[in-house]
């Protein structure tokens, strides 16, 4: 191996398409309900004060990397909190997921939006700071936020959506009113994720869980220029970005026009066809189908390989999930795609 894997994790390693012994593996949303140990917190705490005690989130990231055997930890955290420095409050309701309840409708709701609070969300950096003093290095730290399209969304519709009508009536009709709620966000979040990286994130990974639902032309001219800043504002930082996005296929060439080290890919196309369209230069992150940790283990076992085998050895892959893992998941088959990874070998791979 033309370099020591030892100088920096292995994770990281792959993020820059440097050579490893071996594909690195982590779980998107690898804290959550599925494993017990997090609901037993979560029948003293909600979600919010999780994310708003450095201890608290830092205890669940830990234990959950350490559980799997994983080789990334993520933070325990969520994409809007943002918001309430920006003030915009909102609450999580049950069945309902997150609410805002004064969404942010015209030009002059936009510019009442702080941009000067970011230090506000220092929790997260504290909870960083504590998860990397536990791993050492021994483990990559990814720090996170919501990409602006996204959080932008969420700031317009007060919620989930299934289309996106405000958020597209106000790109459409007033295209000033919307540059300035993504410049907002691009300042609070370039902020933000500052923090997280002088606390010990390694990587940052920029969520743009709703970019799927805009056409390739609508993300080229409302979203493409904002993301494109941000990655390039935490790229300045000195740590690689991951960009990741749901029912992106048919934007990955352009998302990857950003400039993002590593592009995450979800499940809807083989690896290698989404690998392709994003270009060789860059690494990639995914891309199982998290329903198939459902799956009977020859099943899973087939699907892991799959992945792994259009990965075909290439430097730059970490395995991943093509989204977050969902309640109910059979915790010991999440142990198991992390076994399956670390000792499966391509024959006459080349590895660097």
């Amino acid at each position: 191996m033309p370099e020591s894997i030892l100088e920096g994790s292995r994770f990281v390693r792959a993020c820059l398409r440097k050579p490893v012994d071996r594909t690195p593996v982590w779980f998107l949303r690898q804290a959550g309900r599925y494993m017990q140990e997090y609901r037993e917190v979560r029948k003293h705490h909600t979600l919010v004060e999780i994310c708003k005690q450095p201890e608290l989130a830092a205890e669940v990231t830990i234990t959950a990397a350490e559980k799997l055997g994983v080789d990334a930890a993520i933070i325990f955290a969520d994409l809007l909190l943002p918001l309430e420095p920006m003030g915009l409050p909102f609450e999580f309701q049950a069945g309902e997921g997150p609410v805002v309840h004064h969404p942010v409708r015209t030009a002059e709701d936009v510019k009442a939006l702080r941009t000067d609070r970011a230090a506000e969300l220092g929790y997260v950096a504290r909870a960083i700071e504590k998860v990397a003093a536990h791993f050492h290095e021994r483990l990559g730290i990814i720090g996170f936020c919501g990409a602006p399209f996204t959080l932008a969304s969420y700031m317009i519709e007060g919620g989930g959506s299934r289309n996106y009508v405000h958020t597209k009536q106000m790109m459409y009709g007033d295209p000033i009113a919307w540059g300035g709620l993504l410049d907002k966000l691009v300042t609070v979040l370039t902020e933000y994720c500052r923090l997280q990286v002088q606390a010990g994130a390694d990587v940052i990974q920029i969520f743009d869980s709703w970019v799927g639902a805009l056409s390739l032309t609508d993300y080229r001219e409302y979203a493409f220029e904002a993301s494109k800043r941000l990655v390039r504002a935490v790229q300045a930082l000195g740590v690689p970005v991951i960009y990741f996005g749901v029912e992106t296929a048919g934007l990955l060439g352009a998302m990857a026009e950003t400039g993002a080290d590593v592009m995450g890919l979800d499940w809807r196309q083989p690896l290698d066809e989404g690998w392709r369209a994003v270009g060789h230069t860059r690494a990639v992150q995914g891309n199982l189908d998290p329903i198939t940790l459902f799956a009977p283990l020859e099943v899973l076992e087939r699907r892991v390989k799959e992945i792994l085998r259009a990965a075909g050895g290439r430097p730059g892959h970490i395995f991943n999930l093509g989204h977050g893992i969902v309640p109910g998941t059979p915790v010991e088959n999440v142990q198991a795609v992390v076994k399956m990874v670390r000792e499966f070998r391509l024959e006459g791979a080349a590895r660097g």
